[in-house]
């Protein structure tokens, strides 16, 4: 029987949530670990791949399970006893051929950044901004990207993707109390994609960068920033199926 599963999970405490051969200090592996705890042997698949330090609120994945298991219940409460630094939000019987990865439709992200330096308790899960910048010409450059886009100058090289070719549907600044956040929700993502497409708003809103500038990276013209924001900021928040 497959399974489908939201999870939560804080990025400090990984390598990222793909498998490695190199350490075993990933998402996947902490959960396939769990599972073979008890007897299940099956292979986890998320519906996207999140870097090293990256969290997620709503990360979607799929496995399957014997036919004993039918309580998913309480397979998720004995999971999530077994799990540090993860914790099973549902956990559903669906379709066999249910994919977390190809049958997403949508994927929203979430940077979320301060503009005071986070407290120490704060560190491994926001990121800091100095206020000098201009929340109009933030928004002017998030909409820059919506739109189908080639973004091959915004990405992580070392991943071959079969095509740089997005489509975002939404890029939005808001504030919650103090906190600022810059979503993001496309029909998928290159690794790096919104670190960088953070980055470079970022850096037109504080009069760092030019509109033309961005938009003939954008428009993969010319590349000048590669750096992307830092890791602790960004959340993946939920998949749409």
């Amino acid at each position: 029987m497959r399974v489908k599963a939201v999870i939560s999970y804080d990025g400090s405490a990984f390598y990222g949530f793909q498998r490695q051969t190199t350490t075993p200090l990933t998402v996947t592996h902490a959960i396939e670990k769990a599972l073979r705890s008890v007897q299940i042997d099956s292979a986890v698949v998320g519906s996207g791949r999140t870097d090293r330090g990256v969290h997620a609120t709503g990360q979607v994945i799929h496995f399957n399970i014997p036919e004993y298991w039918s309580d998913t219940e309480k397979l998720r409460h004995i999971l999530n006893q077994k799990l540090d630094g993860i914790f099973i939000r549902t956990l559903q019987h669906t379709q066999n051929g249910f994919h977390a990865r190809f049958d997403a439709k949508r994927r929203t992200y979430r940077y979320l950044f301060k503009i005071t330096q986070p407290s120490v308790f704060e560190r491994k899960y926001l990121s800091f901004y100095p206020p000098d910048f201009d929340i109009q010409k933030l928004k002017e450059a998030l909409r820059i990207f919506e739109g189908e886009h080639d973004f091959l100058y915004f990405h992580k090289t070392g991943s071959q993707p079969h095509t740089t070719v997005r489509t975002l549907f939404k890029a939005r600044y808001y504030q919650h109390n103090d906190i600022h956040v810059i979503m993001f929700e496309a029909n998928g993502f290159l690794r790096s994609q919104v670190r960088l497409m953070v980055e470079g708003a970022m850096r037109h809103a504080q009069g760092k960068w030019t509109k033309e500038a961005l938009s003939a990276q954008l428009s993969t013209r010319d590349k000048s920033m590669v750096q992307p924001a830092p890791a602790e900021g960004l959340y993946l928040a939920k998949i749409t199926y």
